[in-house]
């Protein structure tokens, strides 16, 4: 039955997409979708949207905020593909009740966003806590628990103080351990009483890998034949500044162990970006390249923290040039984390270069691994492309990575902290054609079919979160991308629900009614 129904309301979709929002308005299209679905997710489990401080905030040198990475990255020209930054990107600084409205419109029970670094402490541990900010997010959070809406909060997302930068070189220096200590017991102090879920990092490893490797986020650091930097070393950098994130992480979750977990009552956990590689044949080769590709890309952070140890394959290839963690860097280390969040979108083919020819692309050199990642075999994309040329359509992969960390982290919980599509800011298109995003309807769905069946086979997963509630600013692309649930006017800041939020909110109520019965 649930087939049948997804079936008739793909035809609908395909068939008069341009037709949605009034002949196939949204009373019919929740109509086909309102009969109650086989119950597949947890009665406890939470359905959100998530964001980030500088893709959502805006108001960034307002209130005592200092100026972050990301404040002075996105100021140089040439580094965003549309010129533009964040200064105000979606100003949920000032419409946060708004958003709240949209949420509870929704049915969310929760709500994934970060704190801005820079907002709560200017000038870094040196400083004064800036209680503007902290006024901020306690009105934040107590607006969300208000509608009784879970805050999931990262400390940090990408942006950091630029004071840490210019002191000592941020993640390149051991320093950056205890500034990032004494932040996260802010955080802890001002709203641990209130927040049940921390996240230390969003996805270092592509902190990592862009702002040392590739050079294309800040510090913009890289090698010659990486990117093109003014300074820095591809190979030995990112290696570094992973190592530095582990240990400020390891020192934030000691911290908050020590300090507030018993008498607050969360948990605490980091968020990686987790692609599926699939292995582009059935050789030997191919499966250990694309077990090398896990190690290179999500493992490299994971393992250390939860195993005390690199991966064995960064080990066999890297050798003395992967720092050392001391007895005292293990011993912090030694109580792990509570969950662990996965931002999935698509999945690659992993092709072996330590003992085939490969051509240049990405993953091929040894730094990262020997494997070339790719989309395409024999000329066809592993899934559905898109506008996004690195999101293809592959829902199998959302099933095979939360089993694969499952697996290898003896199913430590797990949140899907990410997921979502997007589309180009055609300025040709319409308001109409935005809204009638019957493509978002199809990946989310599919997506979370497999979730399902991941879970349905044991993956101990708590929450889905869609990036994203609204269209925002997404890093290097500007405002060039839609990934949001809700249309955002950019120049009139009005937020218009799209047929994705229609779609979400029939399916978050179709699985509580059937989670309640």
């Amino acid at each position: 039955m649930e087939f049948v129904l997804l079936l008739h309301v793909l035809i609908v979709i395909i068939i008069c997409p341009s037709m949605i929002v009034n002949s196939c308005n949204s009373s019919s299209l929740i109509a086909m979708k309102s009969k109650p679905q086989p119950p597949v997710f947890p009665s406890n489990f939470f359905f959100g949207t998530a964001s980030s401080s500088y893709q959502y905030e805006g108001a960034f040198s307002s209130y005592g905020k200092g100026l972050s990475n990301w404040d002075i990255f996105s100021h140089e020209a040439g580094n965003i593909l549309d010129g533009s930054n964040g200064d105000i990107a979606v100003d949920q600084y000032h419409h946060y009740l708004e958003d709240l409205d949209l949420m509870e419109d929704l049915g969310l029970n929760s709500y994934r966003f970060s704190i801005s670094w820079a907002r709560i402490l200017p000038k870094g541990r040196f400083g004064n806590v800036n209680m503007a900010g902290i006024k901020h997010y306690n009105k934040l959070i107590d607006a969300l628990l208000h509608k009784g809406i879970y805050p999931f909060v990262s400390l940090t997302h990408y942006d950091i103080p630029q004071e840490l930068e210019d002191r000592y070189g941020a993640w390149l220096s051991p320093k950056v351990q205890d500034d990032f200590r004494y932040y996260a017991d802010v955080c802890f102090k001002y709203f641990g009483d209130r927040v049940k879920y921390w996240v230390t990092f969003n996805e270092p490893n592509v902190a990592a890998i862009r702002g040392y490797r590739s050079g294309i986020y800040p510090p913009s650091r890289c090698s010659a034949s990486f990117g093109n930097c003014s300074t820095g070393d591809s190979l030995e950098e990112p290696l570094i500044a992973a190592h530095n994130i582990i240990l400020s992480h390891a020192a934030a979750v000691s911290t908050y162990q020590t300090k507030y977990q018993k008498t607050q009552g969360g948990s605490i956990g980091i968020v990686v970006n987790a692609i599926w590689f699939e292995p582009i044949s059935n050789s030997s080769k191919d499966k250990l390249a694309a077990e090398r590709a896990q190690s290179f890309y999500m493992n490299w952070f994971l393992d250390p923290i939860i195993f005390g140890r690199y991966p064995v394959e960064m080990q066999q290839i890297l050798g003395s040039q992967l720092p050392a963690f001391s007895r005292k860097d293990l011993n912090k280390m030694k109580s792990g984390i509570d969950f662990i969040g996965i931002n999935h979108y698509t999945s690659f083919y992993a092709k072996d270069c330590m003992y085939s020819q490969c051509e240049q692309g990405p993953g091929v050199s040894r730094s990262e691994g020997y494997y070339l990642r790719t989309a395409f075999k024999d000329g066809i994309p592993i899934g559905v492309t898109t506008e996004v040329d690195w999101l293809y359509v592959h829902p199998l992969g959302m099933e095979k990575i939360v089993t694969y960390i499952k697996e290898r982290y003896n199913n430590t919980p797990m949140f899907i902290t990410e997921n979502g599509y997007g589309e180009l800011n055609n300025p040709n298109s319409s308001v109409k054609d935005f809204l009638n995003d019957y493509r978002r309807v199809e990946y989310m769905n599919s997506y979370l079919d497999f979730l399902a069946l991941a879970i349905s086979k044991g993956a101990d997963v708590r929450g889905y979160f869609a990036w994203s509630l609204l269209d925002n600013f997404e890093w290097i692309s500007g405002y060039t991308v839609r990934f949001g649930l809700h249309h955002v006017d950019y120049g009139t800041l009005e937020r218009t629900p799209k047929i994705s939020a229609i779609w979400f909110k029939q399916f978050i109520s179709n699985h509580s009614n059937l989670a309640s019965t």
